[in-house]
């Protein structure tokens, strides 16, 4: 029978500190990106009456924003990684 092998607890703590900082970064980023989305597609005017189109371009420019954050973050971060944080 093969042996289970568990991970040490100082490795399961690392990983789930690493794992919060990086989801803080991710949505915290997503939110700010799809805000300046909505701003850019329907105008910070009419940003709570956005068309069905100027959502869709809001998503699409999220998407995008999203894409320059994780080219910017392997660039300046980690090489494996599309974070800013250190370590994740």
């Amino acid at each position: 029978m093969s042996e289970i092998h568990i991970p040490h607890a100082n490795t399961v703590v690392k990983t789930a500190a690493s794992y919060g900082r990086d989801l803080a970064e991710r949505v915290g980023a997503t939110f700010v990106v799809a805000a300046g989305g909505i701003a850019v597609a329907a105008g910070p005017g009419d940003m709570f009456h956005a068309s069905f189109w100027q959502t869709m371009g809001a998503a699409g420019i999220a998407a995008a924003g999203s894409l320059l954050k994780g080219f910017v973050a392997r660039a300046f971060g980690t090489s494996n990684s599309a974070s800013l944080a250190k370590g994740v």
